[in-house]
């Protein structure tokens, strides 16, 4: 089985593959028609030397992406074989599978992608119901991935904690606030970062899940009491497993944005070794965790903008 992927059909490929999220909307993705395969490459002039020294949150993304690249092929009728760091500099590579339609599930995936956005406002007090939330660890689960939900009030607070050291600790790098601080408080039309108008409120110390300050306006606005709160790893720590806590963490988010939910994502606790393992332990897992995730009703929200698709695309070599 093979594509006929046109020019003009990889560039509306990569336009949906971009709306996956990034570490603070750096976008560290490049997309490469070879053939008739898609590489997936890592941008490393786009990885945060300070906040992502290893690359593991990039590869996230570009695992995010990949999950949103094989919605838009299923979608098509022409679903996506993916092999994962099939040549040193290749994070994946999708190849055509045996056609068939798309589920209904799939659909559903594929349009939520462009209603997907981090949304770091409050959301309605309102608790999210079982099925929903049996929804979400299956999600995970379907990607090779896991979610533990914070059902107890131990489990909340632990990681809300673990959450608050966590940027504690973090802020006390001169580095990490000025690498911060360059990526956020953008204007509302970049292509690249977080808007201030959509970093939500200015965070205050009194809310339970502590917020990275990206230069949202100082508003006081009360946040929800008891959000979900949720924590997604995978079955390993290596980069191939990061790539598939990627594609894990887009199928749960496109879920929640199915169910009607709004979500923002929390990686403090994971951007520090200590307070990771700790995390690891609170939701007694083998494995170290990518993500807390936010999730709750919330309203409309301004969303973060995207590179030029031309950007992303890297010529045939």
């Amino acid at each position: 089985m093979t594509w006929n992927l046109t020019p003009e059909r990889f560039a509306a490929l990569v336009a949906d593959a971009v709306r996956a999220p990034s570490m603070h909307n750096t976008q560290p993705w490049r997309f490469r028609l070879s053939g008739q395969a898609v590489d997936v490459l890592l941008n490393d002039d786009r990885v945060l030397p300070v906040g992502d020294p290893t690359g593991r949150a990039a590869r996230v993304a570009c695992g995010a992406a990949v999950f949103n690249l094989r919605m838009a092929l299923a979608v098509d009728g022409t679903p996506a074989a993916v092999r994962l760091w099939p040549e040193p500099d290749v994070i994946a590579r999708l190849t055509a599978a045996d056609a068939r339609p798309a589920t209904p599930a799939e659909r559903r995936l594929y349009a939520a992608i462009p209603r997907r956005h981090s949304n770091r406002d409050p959301f309605a007090d309102v608790p999210v119901p079982a099925d929903a939330r049996t929804g979400l660890v299956r999600a995970a689960h379907d990607e090779g991935g896991w979610l533990h939900l914070a059902e107890s009030a131990a489990d909340a607070e632990a990681t809300a904690d673990l959450i608050r050291e966590a940027d504690r600790l973090l802020r006390s790098d001169t580095g990490y606030l000025t690498e911060l601080a360059s990526w956020t408080g953008v204007g509302a039309h970049a292509t690249e970062g977080v808007p201030r108008d959509a970093g939500g409120p200015e965070p205050d110390q009194y809310e339970l899940l502590t917020r990275r300050d990206f230069a949202g306006p100082a508003t006081a606005r009360s946040f929800e009491r008891e959000p979900l709160i949720a924590v997604l790893g995978a079955g390993g720590d290596l980069a191939g497993d990061q790539v598939v806590a990627g594609m894990a963490l887009q199928r749960v988010l496109l879920t929640a944005t199915d169910l009607g939910l709004a979500a923002s994502i929390f990686t403090q606790p994971i951007d520090h070794p200590d307070t990771r393992e700790r995390l690891r332990a609170v939701c007694r897992q083998p494995f170290p965790p990518y993500a807390v995730l936010r999730l709750g009703y919330g309203t409309a929200a301004h969303r973060s903008g995207r590179r030029p698709v031309t950007d992303a695309i890297v010529p045939p070599g």
